[in-house]
């Protein structure tokens, strides 16, 4: 079986409003949470009450989320200013 490789380069990452995409998905896990509570006893005879504890454990799983996008975004902006400050070959003084 002969190894699979790639024919072209990977493209660039989409980066879009990563932030915001995990907020508002956080958000919503918390919304079908309270909408489901309820109703637990109904989700409970019928053997699916896990699936309330699921939205729970999205909306935590969304903050942990939250709090890593966040300082990812945050590095990355570091990142490009430091980038940016650094002064080029062609910028520099030479003596």
């Amino acid at each position: 079986m002969a190894k699979w490789t790639p024919q072209h380069e990977a493209p660039e990452p989409l980066e879009g409003p990563v932030v915001a995409t995990v907020v508002g998905g956080t958000i919503l896990w918390f919304v079908l949470f309270l909408v489901q509570l309820p109703f637990y006893g109904w989700f409970d005879d019928r053997g699916w009450a896990g699936w309330v504890w699921t939205c729970l454990a999205g909306a935590g799983l969304g903050l942990i989320g939250i709090w890593y996008v966040r300082g990812r975004d945050v590095a990355i902006k570091r990142a490009q200013a430091a980038q940016a400050a650094e002064p080029t070959d062609a910028h520099r003084d030479t003596p």
